[in-house]
């Protein structure tokens, strides 16, 4: 009974998915259907052939008094229906090429701005190879089953019922004994079809396996080096591409086999049709042109049978692929309302945690109990051991992780009531890793964002002193970077991403680790231009070296995710804490 519901609960999916698949097809449909005329109108041309050569056999040939006029005639026709067809046949794959191509822009775009969406917990649970795979291979994978296949399955369908439908009305005996062979092809087809949906399944998530340990290793590609494990990293590549060349050549097998036994289970048809009209040939009870254009049917008959065993193939790896695409898209749960709740437009940023506990997984505390006030305009500093939960809390404040006790309140009000979009573009973020983007400076501190100037976007590099190198540049500002901004040195990135969160104007700026990788003189010069960058907003830092958070107005000191101390440097220090001990360290 169980196998027996979860075969129709996979039948219901099944189905429920073709029809979401089908509904991609809608804006196209006019263009869909003009195809489906094109395929019809080929179908009939190639019906017609043969019966046009049995005609001219049995009518003009066998007869000894050949009417040449009507042969030439004939043979017009014949010529004409091949130059039409092949016409209505490139017209078919055009127009059907197109159709691939617009849905294939819309199912990639609708999936990337669904992830986009997604908060950062789902960028936990799956690795970038994974995601990467989803808009690459599983997309292109649907490419194919809208860019022919659909309408060629509809069409090596309704060939097999035109052709059994003329052999019908020529002979229905030679007809019975012309699609005798139909259940066999169906038991192979049965068989192919429980072997190849295993085999796509595992083929599908060993290339995700694959993408993801390419795009780590290229990302990782300076430590390889660093630590020469440019051999083992290679004996990694190669046992998992050993699995993959398995799984292809299993595939490769089984798509070998079927083409082969089709053909088998042809001629061997032909061969007995052969034999069963000999007798009735020479006695001429039966034209020979029938006999003719049976063989030929039978040829055609097997070629939509054979096509489809092959497109069956191609179908299986669509519907996986839409599978894995649905199950994103479908992925609801880690989705964030980006734009619903309480607009912001300006916040004063005074920022309040109350009791808050948050783990990242299950009750493995990162944060415990943790409450503070920062009062609008002031500078706080955070400081203690890595993963007592300094960035955690920044994280929290921005909403990219919702926690699971207590409240964080800004200007009085808990974050969860503010519109998400408004919340996040009013607090700017300076991290330590650096994440540039390919195309020139100008570009990567504003971001897309058309409000920002080139006067603003000059101004924030002069703020932070980033405006020297850039300026020393061939291309100053419009300088090409490169991935990631591999061309720049660490300094040099850290201070485009400083220019970036000033260029934004943030209510609240956050500078986690921001200048551990800038050298001393730099720092000191962006320690000048502090007062400037942190007027009349709410300023915080995370900071290791504490020269860089002498003069902040109120230090917090965190210990496995509790808060042990908080005062300015001064009062810290006196009290001989945990604070004094690490300054005294430094």
């Amino acid at each position: 009974m169980r196998n027996i519901a979860a075969r129709e609960k996979s039948a219901i999916k099944k189905r429920a998915q073709i029809i979401r698949l089908l509904s991609y097809i809608k804006p196209q449909i006019l263009l869909f259907l003009l195809c489906t005329l094109f395929a019809l109108l080929v179908n009939a041309a190639t019906i017609i052939k043969p019966y046009i050569i049995k005609y001219v056999i049995d009518e003009h040939l066998v007869t000894g008094h050949p009417d040449f006029r009507i042969i030439r005639l004939m043979g017009m026709l014949y010529f004409g229906l091949i130059v039409f067809s092949s016409v209505c046949e490139y017209a078919q794959t055009y127009y059907m090429t197109y159709i691939g191509q617009k849905i294939m822009y819309r199912i990639r775009n609708q999936l990337f701005e669904h992830i986009q969406k997604m908060s950062m917990s789902f960028f936990d649970k799956h690795s970038s190879g994974r995601i990467l795979t989803r808009l690459t291979n599983d997309v292109e994978g649907l490419n194919e089953i809208f860019s022919g296949i659909l309408v060629d399955f509809f069409r090596e369908i309704l060939m097999i019922i035109g052709i059994i439908a003329m052999m019908f009305a020529m002979d229905y005996k030679l007809a019975l004994i012309s699609i005798s062979c139909v259940p066999l092809i169906a038991l192979v087809t049965f068989i192919y079809r429980i072997a190849a949906r295993k085999n796509f399944i595992k083929m599908k998530a060993m290339i995700a396996k694959i993408n993801g340990f390419l795009a780590e290793n290229i990302s990782g590609m300076k430590i390889v080096r660093i630590f020469h494990r440019e051999k083992e990293k290679y004996d990694e590549l190669l046992d998992l591409e050993q699995e993959y060349f398995k799984l292809s050549f299993r595939e490769v097998i089984l798509n070998g086999i079927g083409r082969p036994v089709v053909d088998i289970i042809n001629n061997l048809t032909i061969a007995f049709l052969i034999w069963f009209c000999t007798r009735s040939v020479l006695n001429s009870s039966l034209d020979i042109g029938v006999l003719y254009a049976f063989i030929t049917y039978i040829k055609q008959f097997f070629e939509p049978i054979s096509a489809l065993s092959e497109q069956y193939t191609t179908i299986q790896s669509a519907f996986i692929s839409s599978e894995r695409v649905f199950e994103v898209l479908d992925s609801t749960e880690d989705q964030e309302k980006l734009y619903e709740g309480r607009p912001i437009d300006r916040l004063k940023g005074e920022i309040e945690f109350k009791h808050v506990w948050f783990a990242y997984n299950d009750e493995n505390w990162v944060l415990k109990d943790v409450s503070f006030k920062i009062e609008p305009g002031e500078t706080a500093a955070f400081v203690g051991a890595t993963g007592s939960g300094k960035t955690t809390i920044i994280s929290l404040m921005a909403r990219f992780y919702d926690i699971q006790k207590g409240q964080i309140l800004i200007d009085g009000r808990d974050i969860k009531e503010y519109r998400l979009s408004d919340l996040r573009r009013q607090i700017a973020i300076v991290l330590q890793d650096v994440f540039l983007f390919t195309g020139d400076i100008k570009s990567n501190i504003r971001l897309k964002n058309n409000s920002i100037s080139d006067a603003d976007i000059v101004k924030a590099a002069l703020y932070v002193n980033a405006d020297k190198f850039i300026e020393s540049l061939p291309g100053k500002y419009e300088e090409e970077v490169k991935e990631r901004g591999c061309t720049f040195s660490s300094g040099q990135r850290q201070l485009i991403s400083f220019a970036r969160a000033i260029a934004f104007n943030p209510s609240i700026l956050v500078l986690d680790e921001a200048t551990a990788n800038i050298d001393t003189e730099t720092e000191m010069m962006i320690q000048k231009a502090m007062k400037e960058i942190t007027k009349d907003r709410t300023s915080i830092i995370i900071a290791h070296r504490l020269s860089t958070i002498r003069n902040a107005d109120k230090i917090i000191v965190l210990q496995d995710g509790r808060i042990m101390e908080i005062g300015n440097h001064k009062t810290l220090v006196a009290n001989k804490g945990i604070y004094s001990q690490l300054c005294s360290l430094q």
